[in-house]
């Protein structure tokens, strides 16, 4: 299991080793916004099942599906609004995480059996995992920490076997900050699940119906 230090920027060989784990079929460990978290192929079924072993999640639980941008959406996602879209365009890449419903037919499972007819998806800030992602396409992603427990801050806490993943990318301790804001969408609703990183204000900015006086639920 190879580790690198990317506490002063990653170079073209590491975005290249963390590309060979997934294509390859496994789990890569790397930092997001505030939190450590797994990456796999959010197409390999069975590196999806694995990720969830790895980190004692329950049966069902569908992991989030992390882009390079929006642009990718049409081809994951249906029923996308264009109120949707305007989220994407002012919170991306960010702290929104948006609940919407999958294209259907894709050949993914990300934990739930495809039974939820929901996905979470976000496109994250960080310029490593933008690199990978621009190449890899969509990825499945959890918390590095065990489930149910708070996001890890630090690989110190770790709990892996040599042979659990393909790599980890270090960069040290990372700052504490927000959850993601969550709203969950499609053509004829949306609401906000979680107010945390972007406020409602912000959201209601944009999508106007949105304000608090005129909640869509």
């Amino acid at each position: 299991m190879a580790r690198i230090d990317i506490s002063g920027g990653a170079d073209n060989d590491a975005i290249a080793l963390a590309l060979k784990g997934i294509r390859d079929g496994y789990i890569i460990c790397a930092p997001a916004e505030h939190g450590y978290i797994f990456l796999v192929d959010a197409f390999s079924e069975f590196a999806v099942r694995a990720m969830h072993v790895l980190r004692g999640a329950r049966n069902g639980t569908s992991a989030q599906v992390l882009i390079a941008s929006a642009e990718t959406l049409p081809g994951i996602a249906r029923d996308l609004s264009e109120d949707v879209m305007a989220l994407t365009e002012a919170f991306w890449p960010g702290l929104l995480s948006l609940n919407l419903r999958p294209n259907r037919g894709l050949a993914w499972d990300l934990g739930d059996g495809n039974t939820l007819d929901r996905f979470s998806v976000r496109s994250p800030q960080s310029i490593f995992l933008q690199s990978i992602l621009a190449a890899s396409g969509p990825l499945a992603v959890a918390s590095a920490a065990r489930a149910g427990e708070r996001p890890m801050k630090s690989l110190d806490s770790l709990l892996v076997g040599e042979f659990d993943l393909a790599a980890i990318f270090d960069a040290g301790t990372l700052d504490d900050g927000p959850l993601t804001t969550v709203v969950e969408a499609d053509l004829t609703a949306m609401t906000i699940i979680r107010e945390s990183a972007i406020s409602r204000e912000q959201l209601a900015a944009v999508v106007p119906a949105l304000s608090p006086d005129k909640p869509i639920s």
